[in-house]
């Protein structure tokens, strides 16, 4: 046996320095039991050649083996640099130091003497082969000593029966060596087979997450020009929606007309969170906390669903309980994707009778309020065995309501989810035959208790009655008459361009009070043709030029003030900051851009 303390490594192609650094690395995990070894070997001694040659024999071996140690800690690192052939050497000098005992056992004179000396000679080579089991070449040099130990045996026995013996016992030895070191090889090779495989899985899940990373990719691209699309057609429904809130309705138009109105506000928030790529790659939902009105949040999470239930025959009743406040702090969007999702269901699933949606105010110390939202609908309910698997992903109740009403099954999921984010949770109660209520809590910092008198509607007049004469440069349709009807509607005249060259054409024969300049658009982009009309002598060279777009990002905006527009509004159109922005008009291309940085410090502060 042998002694070290480091860890061999090859680091050079020579096959003599990686069997060495193999060999290396096998002696020296074993070193600890190495001394358990050499004092068995010295009490067997013991017994046969008595005290003083076993101790003798104990202390050269572990100085032998100390020695080893100290050389083979040196190499450990260098076998790939010529030491390769230092190691083996070393150990088989070391080595002799083993196969003394043997020898020891052999000639003294004890009646067990030659049964140790075989059992030692045989033990010996186990050993060395046991370590070096995959580096055979190496164990053969090293256990060189324990061949000349049995030569020695062996000449002493010449010319006696036990010579023949003796000589049998050589082929049992190198048969059980034989198979330690063929079975050694077998497992490895297996093990290599085993790393080989793997390492092919690894390259494949590589390339597929590569893949993967191509399709994100892709999907990311798609949603950045989609995004300008989807807010092309919503930029008509909620600007026509407003433009129809300015004229005459009876009260039941107004009321469908809020419904609109909040559906698509609410669907446009939802846009805005979708085409968010820093939430969607990490996999988290932020969440923003605002001042929410009550009353708004109550009739955008109601209206859609009340002209449903009525649809189907089903009485919607509407409860509030409690201390309700006006005003709170909290993510108005993600409180109405839960709502949404406990109403949304209770009208599926209900054919017959009512449901009933209250809201329960609870005032809690620190200006505090606790909300349930709590829908109890009449359907034919849920079992026991089904409220367990209820917020699992992609379930649903039973098979028959998958086939009725399909669906992912991820609605309540999300939902429970997002209600823990908040700090809340949903809870449901249901008896099969009679229905269920699911109940939705959540806390929120309350801004104002009492309610607000409503807003005024948003009209087009400037103040004074002052008529504008306005240009309208944008290429959709649908959005150009919107915005002329609104301003015709109070008053002002407006000529329109589907582009930015026709816009500079026009700019150049006549004077208008005010530009609106969208920025996508054919033949030549708003922010070129803002840059021309600002560069040239033209007639409207100071008048004022409001960009406008469907990408809200605060470098879009810079763009647009850089090109020398005055102002930038987002679409969908809000026409109360267009009408911040008319009513500026009189003050020039100051008195607009003082506007901007009016908003610009308010979102700062």
């Amino acid at each position: 046996m042998v002694e070290s303390d480091g860890i061999g490594k090859p680091t050079g192609n020579d096959p003599d320095s990686g069997e060495a650094a193999q060999a290396l690395r096998a002696i020296l995990q074993t070193q600890y039991l190495r001394y358990l070894i050499i004092a068995s070997w010295a009490v067997g001694l013991l017994a046969t050649v008595g005290w003083t040659a076993a101790t003798l024999w104990f202390v050269g071996t572990l100085a032998a083996g100390a020695l080893r140690g100290a050389v083979e800690k040196r190499i450990s690192q260098r076998v790939g640099t010529g030491w390769g052939l230092v190691f083996p050497a070393v150990a088989t000098a070391t080595t002799s130091a083993w196969a003394t005992a043997p020898v020891l056992a052999w000639f003294s004179g004890a009646e067990f003497g030659h049964s140790l000396a075989m059992a030692l000679l045989v033990a010996g080579y186990v050993l060395v082969f046991a370590q070096l089991r995959s580096s055979p070449r190496q164990a053969i040099v090293i256990s060189s000593p324990y061949g000349v130990a049995a030569l020695i045996i062996a000449a002493s026995l010449w010319g006696s029966p036990e010579f023949w013996q003796f000589i049998a016992v050589i082929p049992f030895t190198a048969a059980g060596l034989f198979v330690l070191v063929t079975m050694t090889m077998l497992r490895e090779e297996r093990i290599r087979a085993f790393q080989e495989h793997q390492a092919h899985l690894i390259e494949e899940l590589e390339s597929a997450r590569d893949r993967a990373n191509a399709a994100n990719d892709a999907k990311s691209n798609f949603l950045g020009v989609i995004s300008h699309e989807l807010r092309t057609p919503m930029n008509g429904v909620l600007g026509a929606a407003q433009l129809l809130s300015a004229t005459r309705l009876e009260p039941t138009q107004r009321e469908y007309l809020t419904i609109i109105r909040n559906s698509g506000d609410n669907l446009l928030s939802l846009l805005n969170d979708i085409l968010d790529m820093t939430k969607i790659e990490a996999g988290k939902m932020t969440f923003e906390i605002v001042d929410v009105a009550v009353d708004d949040l109550h009739k955008r999470v109601t209206g859609p669903f009340q002209a449903q239930a009525e649809a189907k025959g089903l009485i919607f009743t509407v409860h509030r309980e409690g201390d309700v406040p006006a005003v709170v702090r909290g993510d108005p969007l993600r409180v109405c994707q839960v709502v949404h999702n406990l109403l949304s269901n209770a009208v599926k699933f209900t054919d017959g009778g009512e449901i009933v949606y209250t809201v329960r105010g609870e005032r809690l110390e620190d200006d505090r309020v606790r909300f349930e939202f709590a829908v109890r609908d009449s359907g034919a309910g849920i079992a026991p065995e089904d409220l367990e698997r209820l917020f699992q992903p992609f379930t649903q109740v039973d098979a028959s309501s998958t086939r009725r009403f399909g669906g992912t099954g991820l609605g309540l999921t999300i939902s429970r989810r997002m209600a823990n984010i908040m700090g809340g949770d949903i809870t449901v109660e249901s008896t099969v035959g009679e229905g269920s209520t699911f109940t939705f809590t959540v806390e929120a910092d309350v801004v104002q208790w009492d309610r607000e008198e409503e807003a005024e509607a948003i009209v087009a007049e400037v103040e004074g009655g002052q008529s504008l004469s306005v240009l309208v440069v944008e290429d959709h349709p649908v959005n150009r008459m919107i915005l002329e009807a609104w301003m015709n509607s109070a008053g002002h005249t407006s000529a329109n361009a589907e582009n930015g060259q026709i816009a500079i054409d026009a700019a150049e024969g006549q004077r208008f009070d005010l530009i609106i300049m969208d920025v996508n658009m054919p033949v030549m982009d708003g922010l070129t043709a803002t840059r021309a009309i600002r560069a040239g002598e033209g007639l409207n060279r100071d008048t004022p030029i409001v960009v406008l777009s469907a990408s809200a990002r605060t470098e879009d905006h810079q763009a647009g003030l850089d090109a020398g527009a005055d102002a930038y509004l987002n679409k969908p159109i809000d026409f109360a900051a267009l009408a911040m922005v008319m009513n500026r008009v009189g003050a020039g291309r100051a008195g607009v851009g003082s506007l901007v940085r009016q908003t610009d410090a308010a979102e700062a502060a």
